[in-house]
């Protein structure tokens, strides 16, 4: 078990007092087998009333109103989780799905259903083009084989990019352009998993760099872009982080990282569990005023060991 505290701070800029509309927060993750939550604060100014509900998905939402213009509009959050993240775990699969191709059971169609449609166009059918070279001629593959290596594929032949636009690109999109940012990357990978008949989802949340402590083990100081001595480069730590669950029978929902290549939950903190990316996105709202009173958002996002 590791204790880690996320402090993630979103500040947007206005060059005079504009008025704000109602903001969407997703910044709170729910308690599970694998994630505790053991102390929240979130401090936002100016002042706002917050209500909280639950989405269609089940995740945490704030809701925060405002009454007073400002120019500026600062959210700082901070958790404290008990996190028991698993490292490239060997999965317990039930024996019919240990090898694909393989079908879900009638029982969970229903409720699997949308996870498993492809949701934006492929015409050349390019994605299935690319992941039919994960499946041996069109043989049986293990199946946890198959998915590692379609996700440490993804972090070896697409390059990582930061974008704070709003939007995703599409799976077609990522694969001409050769590089996306972790929200890119983790929707193609989704649309390579419902390729092959897989039901997977969008998850949002943060990611944890133990380079970017103070020190590593041993007192091994980090770098300047958070690498340890070892050069093991962590991409998306220090800020908000997407990567994808794909559901496996006897194994349920099952974390992939195509970002970094990484399989399992050890790194990752979850917040939230989408259909599609749009549905996850950690904090949305409006603002009253002229488009040019906007200057800038400025996002940073600390995951550090202890409470």
């Amino acid at each position: 078990m590791d204790l880690l505290t996320v402090t993630h701070t979103t500040v947007y800029r206005y060059r005079q007092p504009v008025r704000f509309g109602e903001h969407r927060l997703m910044f709170r993750p729910r308690d599970s087998h694998d994630l505790r939550l053991a102390d929240s604060a979130l401090t936002i100014t100016p002042g706002a009333e917050v209500r909280w509900m639950h989405d269609v998905f089940s995740n945490s939402i704030a809701i925060a109103s405002f009454e007073e213009p400002a120019a500026e509009l600062r959210f700082r959050s901070r958790i404290v989780i008990e996190h028991y993240g698993l490292e490239n775990p060997e999965f317990v699969i039930e024996p019919y799905a240990q090898t694909y191709p393989f079908s879900y059971p009638a029982e969970e169609i229903p409720d699997l259903g949308r996870s498993v449609e492809r949701d934006y166009p492929d015409p050349d059918r390019k994605i299935d083009a690319w992941v039919r070279g994960f499946l041996n001629g069109g043989g049986q593959v293990r199946t946890q084989d198959l998915l590692v290596n379609i996700t440490k594929a993804i972090h070896e032949q697409f390059s990582y990019t930061r974008r704070y636009s709003l939007g995703t690109q599409s799976p077609v999109e990522t694969l001409e352009k050769g590089s996306g940012t972790c929200r890119d990357l983790a929707m193609f990978m989704m649309g390579a998993a419902r390729a092959l008949g897989l039901a997977a989802r969008f998850v949002s949340g943060y990611l944890y760099d133990p380079a970017l402590d103070n020190t590593l083990p041993g007192g091994a100081a980090q770098d300047a872009m958070g690498n340890g001595e070892y050069g093991n480069e962590i991409r998306g730590a220090g800020d908000t982080h997407a990567w994808v669950q794909v559901y496996l029978p006897g194994a349920g929902w099952v974390e992939f990282d195509p970002t970094n290549g990484l399989v399992g939950g050890a790194n990752l903190i979850r917040v939230a569990v989408a259909r599609e990316p749009f549905q996850a996105v950690p904090l949305q709202g409006t603002f009253f005023g002229a488009a040019e009173d906007f200057i800038d958002m400025e996002v940073e996002v600390r995951v550090t060991r202890g409470g």
